[in-house]
C-alpha cells in the first residue's frame, strides 16, 4: 500500500499538547482503512509531518479534513533507508532533526536513488550524526530526511559530506508518536 506525507498546520495557537491532534489523525486514517506510521512535529514552522499508509491520497486528505485537521498538502512518498516494517516496529524512531530538500527539476527517482546509494557511505565522515530515513515525494518535488544529531551544525556537516544541500532544517519536538 502506498505511503503519503501529510503536512498538517498546527498554527500558532500555543498549544503544547498535540495528543488530541495525533489521536484525530490516527482515528481518521484508521476508520478509512489506513495506518498512521509516524508523526514528526516542527513547532517553529507550525507543522506536523504525518506519514500515512493508505491506498489513495484523496481519501487521506478527505478524512483528515473531515476530522478538522488543517491539511496543507498530501503527497505520495517513497521510504528510503530502513524498511517500512522497521519504521513501524520502532514507532518512527529517535529523529531530532528534519531536513527538507527541494529536489532539482528534471531529477528522476532512479537518479535520486542511485545518488543516495552512492553517497550514503560518506555519512561515516560525521559519526556523531545518524541518517535515519528519507521520505522522497514520488513527484520529485522534495524529500524529507530525518536525522539523529547533537546539533544543527552536525546535520549540516553530514549533508555536506554527501554533497546534498539543506533547504530547510528544523529541530523536532520530542512529543511525536
Amino acid at each position: 500500500m502506498p505511503l503519503f506525507l501529510a503536512e498538517v498546520s498546527i498554527g500558532s495557537n500555543g498549544a503544547t499538547d498535540l495528543s488530541p491532534l495525533f489521536a484525530r489523525v490516527e482515528d481518521a486514517v484508521a476508520r478509512a482503512g489506513g495506518e498512521l506510521i509516524e508523526v514528526q512535529v516542527v513547532r517553529d514552522l507550525g507543522l506536523v509531518y504525518a506519514i500515512v499508509e493508505h491506498r489513495l491520497a484523496d481519501v487521506v486528505r478527505g478524512v483528515l479534513e473531515a476530522a478538522e485537521v488543517a491539511v496543507r498538502d498530501v503527497a505520495e512518498v517513497r521510504l528510503v533507508g530502513p524498511t517500512l516494517e522497521e519504521v513501524k516496529a520502532r514507532k518512527g524512531g529517535r529523529a531530532n532533526f528534519l531536513v527538507e530538500w527541494d529536489i532539482p527539476s528534471g531529477t528522476s527517482m532512479e537518479q535520486y536513488l542511485s545518488r543516495k546509494r552512492e553517497k550514503a557511505p560518506l555519512y561515516a565522515q560525521v559519526p556523531e550524526t545518524s541518517f535515519l530515513r528519507t521520505y522522497v515525494r514520488e513527484d520529485m518535488m522534495k524529500c524529507v530526511c530525518l536525522y539523529d544529531a547533537p546539533d544543527e551544525d552536525a546535520v549540516r556537516r553530514a549533508r555536506e559530506a554527501v554533497s546534498t544541500p539543506v533547504d530547510r532544517l528544523s529541530r523536532l519536538d520530542k512529543e511525536p508518536a
